[in-house]
């Protein structure tokens, strides 16, 4: 049975990295001891080892050893071994490239199928879906593909934020892009707003936090999904 939590963001305003999801974290690994971490989105351009420390506090607060998957002398052994993964936030244009490079993203599917738990953010987030198609990161490197692991039935777009009908700001909104992807892409996408979740419980997806979500499909006029229903596409 698949044990996911899928955040949009690691961090929320004036909160310490991982906080507002402690208690979600401590329930989905609650039988692991170590973890497996994934630091190569890289946000900012920090280095494996320093990503590594710095998501390593949090886990120290849990009782929890978190392990960079960079110190692994067999990478795939260590994720089919692993009694838990954690993929950070950053690029993601770069961690699918990365992943891509290393062969881990199947590796890291079928785990995550076969039941090790798994948590997201942000960039670590957009790899669940289909296609990280829907992500808000510049392209920094080319990876070879966007096809990404398709653990949920859908796309994610991390940090969403509704259109704000008194700006003055001329570009284009985030329901605006996703409309443009839907002109040419069939696959639904969450709109995630920071500070929410999703919680993946076998088959069941539920909306966690304290935002709602906007569901895209193509063709339909997008809904909100209120805290706490189950997702179902």
């Amino acid at each position: 049975m698949k044990k996911l939590i899928i955040a949009s963001t690691s961090t929320i305003y004036k909160g310490t990295y991982l906080e507002y999801l402690q208690q979600e974290i401590e329930s989905l690994f609650k039988d692991a001891q170590e973890v497996v971490f994934i630091p190569y989105a890289r946000p900012g351009g920090v280095s494996h080892d320093n990503y590594t420390k710095m998501a390593a506090k949090a886990f120290d607060k849990m009782g929890k050893n978190l392990r960079g998957i960079h110190t692994f002398k067999n990478p795939r052994k260590a994720i089919e071994q692993s009694q838990g993964i954690f993929t950070g936030g950053g690029n993601t244009f770069l961690l699918v490239q990365q992943l891509q490079d290393t062969k881990l993203l199947g590796p890291i599917k079928k785990a995550i199928c076969n039941a090790t738990p798994y948590l997201g953010t942000s960039a670590g987030s957009n790899i669940c879906g289909i296609t990280m198609q829907n992500t808000n990161d510049m392209p920094i490197v080319y990876p070879s593909s966007f096809t990404t692991m398709g653990v949920i039935p859908f796309n994610i777009n991390a940090h969403y934020i509704e259109p704000d009908p008194k700006t003055t700001h001329m570009g284009e909104t985030r329901a605006t892009r996703i409309k443009e992807f839907h002109t040419q892409n069939n696959i639904p996408v969450v709109g995630l707003p920071e500070g929410s979740w999703l919680r993946v419980s076998g088959d069941t997806i539920t909306l966690k936090g304290n935002c709602s979500a906007r569901i895209f499909k193509k063709g339909k006029e997008p809904y909100l999904l209120e805290t706490g229903a189950i997702l179902s596409l």
